[in-house]
């Protein structure tokens, strides 16, 4: 295959450095294409050879530094993955985070990092936005994207109509109550849905389930979408 600079277009992405690369190759691995190694890499003894899991998984390695140096945008990436784009779906018996139109890759892939962290596993996507398998995404995940179902949605109706025994919160500057009000039941399973960075839920959300603020100080005007994101999965996963 011809091995370029990512594009969106793509039916395959890569993993950019090691971690990544063997979460993707552990969770993964029938994805996976094959793995560029640099000349330059030697193994960790903390950890394992690279060479050693993909033999364990009968993945296909390539000593490639042109490659490497042609795809990568960072210094010293000695190790790259390479994968097949996939589907999933998500599990309707499990509670659901929701972006609706995320616009920045860092903070989707430290949004997937951090849902994985309490134990979450699904994230539906409400169409626009960035690309999920952009090696940047993947990169701020660290590789946990690669734990979780992920899938878009044309319209937040459209989800709704496949989840509707989900009980939905949406976090709004404006929400009716304080997130410290909202108890949750063990049992139930929720749907957390925020908007993106630059512009938040718009006013219709507040009619769908119960809109929720995360109470600050008026020195600021918002929480980050990301620190929000993480306040809110702490109280409905402790």
């Amino acid at each position: 295959m011809d091995i370029k600079p990512y594009k969106k277009s793509f039916d395959y992405s890569y993993t950019f450095g090691m971690f990544p690369t063997v979460e993707l190759i552990n969770s993964r691995p029938g994805v996976v294409i094959k793995v560029l190694v640099s000349s330059n890499y030697r193994a960790d003894t903390s950890s394992m050879d690279i060479f050693e899991l993909c033999n364990k998984f009968n993945i296909k390695t390539e000593i490639n530094d042109k490659v490497i140096n042609r795809i990568s945008d960072k210094e010293n990436c000695f190790v790259i993955g390479v994968f097949a784009k996939y589907q999933c779906e998500l599990k309707s018996d499990e509670s659901h985070v929701v972006l609706v139109n995320p616009s920045n890759m860092g903070n989707m892939g430290t949004i997937i990092r951090t849902l994985t962290g309490f134990g979450l596993s699904n994230l539906a996507v409400i169409s626009p936005g960035v690309d999920i398998f952009d090696p940047k995404v993947i990169r701020a995940s660290m590789g946990a994207i690669f734990k979780i179902n992920f899938k878009y949605y044309e319209d937040f109706n459209q989800y709704k109509e496949n989840f509707k025994n989900h009980k939905i919160y949406t976090f709004m500057l404006d929400g009716a109550i304080s997130l410290k009000e909202v108890n949750h039941n063990a049992d139930e399973k929720f749907s957390l849905v925020f908007g993106n960075e630059a512009t938040g839920l718009d006013s219709s959300f507040s009619k769908v389930g119960i809109s929720v603020l995360i109470k600050h100080t008026d020195r600021i005007d918002s929480l980050n979408l990301t620190i929000a994101a993480g306040i809110a999965m702490y109280h409905f996963c402790s």
